[in-house]
């Protein structure tokens, strides 16, 4: 496959290319806020092939020399994903490349890639960058002792990912985290969970990180939540927002559970919103 079929955007100076990991699954019975009838149908109606299928993106930016990643994917974590390695191979980067991965958070299928089978850290050479309350919820005991044993499993995963990355660790509060890429903030999802802003002229891109899981159902319904959200009434309240001012600044969005063709814009049409993606 040459690179040119990898869902590419350019932004300035920037070339920002989707980069899947592949899928990982998830009963429709974990959303809230709807019946999983509906949800099946909507799904059905979209055109979805597996409707409980999740679709894992990860971003490669590259600018002035810089290789950057956002989010490693789950690395074949609970036989999620596993494929970023090898796509990552098809824009004509290699692991030793990446000079710095940033963490919209720190959930399996965001923070699985960043080690090896092996346990070596499978960027040797980058900066892991997270956000300063990201890092402080993962490694706080008192966390992890309410936790039920699914969430518990997640510490872990979490923790032997910062662990890996301990000597070349940046935390961030907001703000400019790379030149030319800025943090915001989208609360709910988890403690710190970041978006991330590249801007140039007319031209700006947000990577939204998990505002949804299942497009075709929380674009429309964004009252919608999912299990995996820490707090689900903020995450709800977070997505309404966003969609609102997204829709309204035609804004180019990338997300980590969009599908393959990674990047989107939301169109908002009879009162109701909609994912339409970039050819």
């Amino acid at each position: 496959m040459a690179f040119s079929t990898l869902p590419s955007q350019r932004i300035g100076d920037s070339s920002i290319t989707a980069i899947s990991d592949g899928h990982l699954t998830a009963s429709l019975d974990i959303l809230s806020g709807i019946d999983p009838t509906e949800a099946l149908r909507m799904q059905e109606d979209a055109g979805t092939a597996e409707p409980s299928a999740i679709h894992i993106n990860c971003y490669l930016v590259r600018n002035g020399g810089r290789t950057v990643l956002i989010d490693a994917g789950a690395g074949g974590i609970k036989q999620w994903g596993g494929h970023l390695i090898a796509n990552l191979a098809l824009a004509g980067v290699e692991p030793s490349d990446i000079d710095t991965v940033l963490l919209t958070h720190a959930h399996p299928d965001h923070v699985g890639g960043l080690m090896t089978a092996s346990g070596e850290a499978a960027f040797p050479d980058a900066e892991l960058v997270v956000h300063e309350q990201e890092l402080a919820f993962w490694q706080d005991d008192g966390h992890l002792s309410h936790a039920s044993e699914r969430a518990r499993g997640n510490f872990q995963i979490a923790r032997r990912a910062f662990d890996g990355y301990r000597d070349r660790l940046r935390l961030f509060s907001g703000g400019e985290v790379c030149s030319g890429i800025t943090a915001v903030p989208l609360p709910g999802h988890t403690a710190g969970h970041t978006g991330y802003r590249l801007a140039s002229g007319d031209r700006s891109l947000l990577i939204w990180g998990d505002i949804v899981h299942f497009p075709q159902i929380q674009v429309p319904r964004p009252d919608v939540s999912i299990a995996f959200d820490q707090d689900a009434s903020l995450a709800a309240e977070t997505r309404t927002r966003l969609l609102d001012i997204i829709s309204a600044d035609k804004l180019l969005i990338a997300g980590m559970h969009l599908g393959e063709p990674g990047f989107a814009r939301i169109v908002r049409a009879r009162g109701s919103y909609r994912v339409a993606y970039e050819e």
